[in-house]
């Protein structure tokens, strides 16, 4: 099982700037726990989005680890960003079904953002190219939406050459019937390696959606402690992410809990200090 803790997904819309050492801080904590999956950073515009601006001096400032790092890229800019700096291990693209979401989310249309992913995939060289197919449990823009357009997107990926896509639920508006059924598509389709959930939601309905997308048979999951974050490009309220306080021992028993309540704890602090 692969579980992957997201402090970038936690902190981008977060209106006041944490401070560089703050984040490190807090990042250590995270490898110091033993998180070894970390959606830390985020290869983008300063302006778009302030709180990542200082991605490559917290990826510096981290001690040495055999973690995998993951930061977002929208462009080939941020890639060539991510492969400069020697401790990124991945880098995942924000790929939407939606070509509202992807323009809003990308400034790019979905059309101009298929060339990008062939482009990046055959560029990402030492790096793990992760798609992450936003919106891809339905939108609210009223653009098309189907399984079946889902299950395309993913092939057409994997024509590609990309073998890591993360089915994402952006808005948080899916239930735990389509999170089941969209997932298990997929995974019968294509096998479950490689095939990743990330889901937006209130903390009170992300165990049945945890359950379900483990039922459906994906093994890789991922979520943000205290629940905290969301895509501030979706809709004006950031759902939240799946609780990690609650998720990883559902998935991992042995873990601590705690050093999670107290990690919990800190990212709240952090949360209500630069909200």
């Amino acid at each position: 099982m692969i579980f992957v803790e997201c402090p970038r997904d936690a902190w981008q819309g977060l209106t006041r700037f944490i401070p560089t050492e703050q984040k490190i801080a807090f990042i250590t904590k995270l490898l110091e726990a033993g998180f070894t999956h970390l959606d830390c950073g985020s290869f983008v515009s300063a302006k778009a989005v302030p709180q990542m601006q200082d991605t490559e001096a917290v990826l510096e400032g981290l001690p040495d680890t055999t973690a995998d790092l993951l930061c977002i890229v929208a462009n080939e800019k941020g890639l060539e960003r991510a492969l400069a700096c020697g401790r990124v291990t991945s880098v995942g693209y924000p790929l939407s079904i939606s070509d509202t979401f992807q323009r809003r989310n990308t400034n790019h249309s979905l059309e101009d953002s298929w060339d990008i992913v062939a482009e990046m995939q055959s560029r990402a060289g030492r790096l793990r190219f992760v798609v992450y197919l936003s919106m891809g449990f339905g939108n609210p823009y009223n653009d098309a939406w189907s399984q079946d357009i889902v299950l395309e997107s993913v092939a057409k990926l994997r024509a590609l050459g990309v073998q890591d896509i993360a089915l994402a639920d952006t808005y948080g508006q899916a239930d735990a019937t389509r999170v089941y059924t969209v997932t298990h598509a997929v995974i019968d389709q294509f096998g479950a390696a490689g095939i990743g959930v990330h889901l937006h939601a209130r903390a009170e309905n992300a165990i049945e959606l945890t359950h379900a997308a483990l039922k459906a048979g994906t093994t890789w999951l991922e979520g943000a402690l205290g629940g905290i974050g969301g895509c501030p490009f979706a809709g004006d309220d950031l759902v939240g992410n799946l609780p990690t306080e609650f998720i990883l021992p559902l998935l991992m028993p042995q873990t601590d809990l705690e050093r999670l309540r107290m990690l919990t704890a800190q990212a709240l602090e952090i949360r209500d200090q630069f909200i």
